[in-house]
């Protein structure tokens, strides 16, 4: 019964992290691209925090059972921006920082309670706190579509620019794919975690 209760608090807190993350994480593109210029997310329903309005049905369903999926892409329409090359950058940003801040204010409420938590509590917030941590972590690889991608791509020259993302059409997701399954058990073990266990203090 023990063992049964702690699987159900466990799927609990994953299922509440995937739904705030994602939710909040998508919310955050089409907040700045409107505050940027860009009425394009507010017109397709995007600026948010309706969870049913950001999540795609196959890429939740793979978050859930692999651990990887992907939201509904946000829409917007750089061209709309008041400054293109710098708000394009931003709005990138702003998903994996979100989720940033997300794992920062969880982390910081474990800390507050400390040993007073209860066990659903802490399973709540620890989990809160590491895969938040994940998907901000992975999400600002340089690897098309990821996030990374664009924020790169708006750094470089133009033309430069136009080169990465005709080769990230071509290679990105072989080269996501790839990571996936080589690399990405690297990142966690030597960016997630030791950022998860600074945060919570441990």
């Amino acid at each position: 019964m023990l063992l049964f209760h702690s699987n159900a608090v466990q799927l609990a807190s994953v299922l509440i992290t995937v739904v705030v993350a994602i939710t909040v994480h998508e919310f955050a593109h089409a907040w700045w691209a409107d505050r940027a210029g860009d009425p394009t997310p507010r017109a397709a329903g995007r600026l948010t925090l309706n969870p049913v309005a950001h999540f795609d049905p196959i890429g939740s369903v793979l978050f859930l059972l692999v651990g990887f999926g992907w939201a509904k892409p946000v829409p917007i329409n750089p061209v709309r921006f008041r400054r293109p090359r710098r708000d394009g950058v931003l709005v990138a940003m702003w998903g994996p920082l979100s989720n940033f801040l997300l794992a920062l204010a969880a982390a910081l409420i474990l800390r507050a309670l400390g040993g007073h938590a209860t066990y659903g509590t802490t399973a709540l917030l620890s989990t809160f706190t590491l895969l938040n941590l994940n998907l901000a972590v992975f999400n600002l690889l340089p690897i098309p579509p990821l996030d990374g991608s664009h924020i790169l791509s708006g750094m470089l020259d133009p033309r430069r620019a136009y080169e990465f993302e005709v080769w990230g059409r071509r290679f990105g997701f072989v080269l996501l794919l790839a990571f996936l399954w080589v690399g990405f058990r690297f990142l966690f073990t030597l960016v997630v975690l030791p950022l998860y266990s600074v945060l919570i203090g441990r």
